[in-house]
């Protein structure tokens, strides 16, 4: 039954935000290659494709022995897009794609500018591809970790920079990065001189979790694994759907805030976030749900600390696993006058973080929204997940 599956270990890996770089692309227009590429016949040659439905990222089609991918940028205020073609080994590059990066699938070495990818890695059952990662140390998948021991997986970049000379030397037949604003395709210009494909992956700016996760997609296309993510993804699909019909048939809706007060401001999740969306799905209240914002909610501790003093449950506190009541409460004596803390009605997401401080929520986390969303409903709801453990959730005592 699915209810009692989500609950099982997992097998992949965290997050870290590093922006590390990003590569701009070519702008989309209407050219001769364009109306070229137009008339090329689609076939059925690929005996198993692949459909998203949730992203709003990037999309893939598929030719004879050739896709095309087009990522589109989610930072610039009209549609940039960068494309790709994704050419099957050993056969030739069809006419009218001169401004596609050309990437020969089935990859066979990447390397990952982003932990965060890890997880989609391990959802496909390929470590064994991955030769380097911007940083060794934020990894969290212990298969991932007995690589790096063992010296398959090499550093090629840290505190957002990139060792060029050690990647052309490498020559990885791709690197994935993540998208960021501001950054240009011109920071790529040795890697392009060299051959060596660069592919933009932004899931993380995706406004919803399955939308998120179903970037794993993406990699499944460089893999020819559309068979495998297609059976995979659509477990946990139906899974995620299936709890949060299960949460509709709850008869209260608690009240949730999320985050601490850092500085001069509280940032929280805005309405059209990914958390805001798993805080609908769970049959929660998150007061800021319906205001939309570019990136995160920033607020005094003014604005929030009406809403805060009524609010049932505080998610997402702390910033470590070792983080305790006490701990947050020294960092401003007024959250004990919030109910949630009178209550002890506090959560973190780290509940899988390993001694390097590399946390599970967002590697395995990512591509388990299943999971997240089962935790966050045995918080807010436990009625009705009487036998289902936290795995990424905590409480904070």
């Amino acid at each position: 039954m699915i209810l009692k599956n989500i609950t099982l270990p997992l097998r992949s890996a965290v997050f870290l935000l590093s922006l590390f770089c990003f590569f701009n692309g070519c702008r989309s227009k209407t050219s001769k290659d364009e109306a070229q590429i137009s008339v090329v016949k689609k076939k059925n040659d690929h005996p198993e494709k692949t459909r998203i439905d949730h992203a709003k990222g990037f999309t893939i089609a598929y030719f004879d022995h050739f896709k095309i991918v087009n990522i589109i940028s989610p930072f610039e205020k009209t549609a940039d897009t960068t494309k790709y073609l994704l050419l099957e080994r050993g056969t030739k590059k069809p006419a009218g794609y001169q401004d596609y990066q050309v990437i020969e699938i089935p990859i066979r070495n990447l390397v990952a500018m982003s932990s965060m990818h890890v997880g989609l890695l391990g959802f496909l059952d390929s470590y064994d591809i991955l030769s380097g990662l911007g940083n060794l140390q934020y990894v969290y998948a212990p298969e991932v970790k007995k690589l790096i021991q063992e010296g398959k997986i090499t550093e090629v970049g840290k505190d957002q920079g990139l060792n060029e000379e050690k990647l052309v030397t490498m020559h990885p037949d791709l690197i994935m990065t993540m998208g960021s604003p501001g950054a240009g395709m011109d920071h790529y210009q040795l890697l392009a001189e060299a051959g060596i494909p660069v592919m933009i992956n932004s899931e993380w700016v995706e406004t919803s979790p399955l939308a998120r996760a179903e970037w794993v997609k993406l990699l499944a296309a460089l893999l020819n694994k559309e068979e495998l993510v297609n059976k995979k993804f659509s477990v946990l699909e139906k899974e995620y759907e299936t709890l949060a019909d299960l949460a509709k048939t709850s008869g209260t809706k608690p009240q949730v805030i999320s985050g601490l007060n850092t500085k001069d401001a509280w940032f929280l999740p805005s309405g059209d976030s990914y958390m805001a969306q798993f805080f609908r799905d769970a049959g929660a209240d998150y007061h800021w749900s319906t205001l939309k914002a570019s990136g995160s909610l920033s607020l005094s501790f003014e604005t929030v600390y009406p809403v805060a003093l009524q609010a049932d449950y505080w998610m997402n506190v702390g910033f470590n696993s070792k983080d305790t009541k006490k701990d947050i409460l020294a960092m401003d004596s007024r959250y004990s006058d919030f109910q949630s803390y009178k209550t002890g009605q506090m959560y973190s997401y780290n509940n899988r973080v390993n001694d390097k401080g590399s946390n599970d929520f967002f590697e395995s986390g990512n591509i388990n929204p299943q999971t997240v969303l089962a935790d966050l409903i045995k918080i807010f709801h436990p009625e009705l997940l009487p036998e289902h453990e936290l795995v990424y959730y905590k409480k904070i005592k």
